[in-house]
């Protein structure tokens, strides 16, 4: 009888490497204080910007503003004034809109155009003409008055200027001129062709005569010394 052979011993299983066990509590701890820094981030901003926001309301004022084209010595009429908002500036002088009932009736020395500020500067206040002159309005063609520089309130001398084709004398051309002694009311814009117009206030005296030879386009002006 034979012996039954001996089981043949089965090799041990390798053993597995120990795997170390992670967690992921600190990534979301991580993640969890970095969203609460940038909400504390958002927030400062937000609040700075609303401070900001606030500072520049505060610093608005309302003004008067032109509403529409008003040329100069027109008298301003409620629907020529609007009110706008701005940021207070101290390079900017505009009337403020407390003002609007007030100005109704004014009129400004210089063309006024839609969008633009109001100031004081803009009327033909301040002059020194009391409602004891009269007024004159004189075309004056390039070369009869000072290019650019005639302002409200400048005092000026009217000069008659011969008529086109006039013959004069010896003693007539020697003659001086005969001259009205008048105030810049207000100044237009040149036209095309190089034209303003340009209202004097005159003695009643005067203003016939002046706008009689006004008429005949005889008149140019001379600019006396500002003092």
């Amino acid at each position: 009888m034979e012996t039954p052979a001996p089981p043949v011993p089965r090799p041990a299983a390798p053993a597995r490497p120990e795997v170390p066990i992670t967690t992921t509590a600190p990534v979301k701890r991580e993640r969890r204080w970095s969203v609460a820094a940038l909400c504390i981030v958002l927030a400062v901003l937000a609040g700075l910007g609303a401070a900001a926001a606030v500072t520049s309301a505060s610093d608005r004022a309302k003004v008067l503003a032109i509403a529409r084209d008003v040329p100069a010595g027109q008298a301003l009429t409620t629907a020529d004034l609007t009110v706008a908002e701005v940021s207070a500036d101290a390079a900017l002088t505009p009337l403020p809109a407390s003002q609007k009932a007030s100005m109704v009736g004014k009129r400004p020395a210089v063309d006024l155009r839609k969008g633009g500020l109001l100031t004081a500067s803009q009327l033909a206040e301040g002059t020194g003409l009391g409602d004891d002159k009269q007024q004159v309005g004189v075309q004056v063609k390039r070369g009869q008055a000072p290019a650019g520089t005639l302002a409200p309130g400048d005092k000026v001398l009217a000069v008659t200027t011969p008529a086109q084709g006039e013959q004069q004398t010896a003693k007539e051309a020697e003659a001086p001129p005969s001259t009205v002694n008048a105030v810049v009311v207000t100044v237009s814009r040149p036209d095309a062709s190089g034209n303003v117009v340009v209202n004097l206030a005159v003695s009643p005296t005067d203003g016939p005569l002046l706008a009689t030879r006004a008429a005949q386009g005889r008149i140019a002006l001379v600019r006396e010394p500002r003092s």
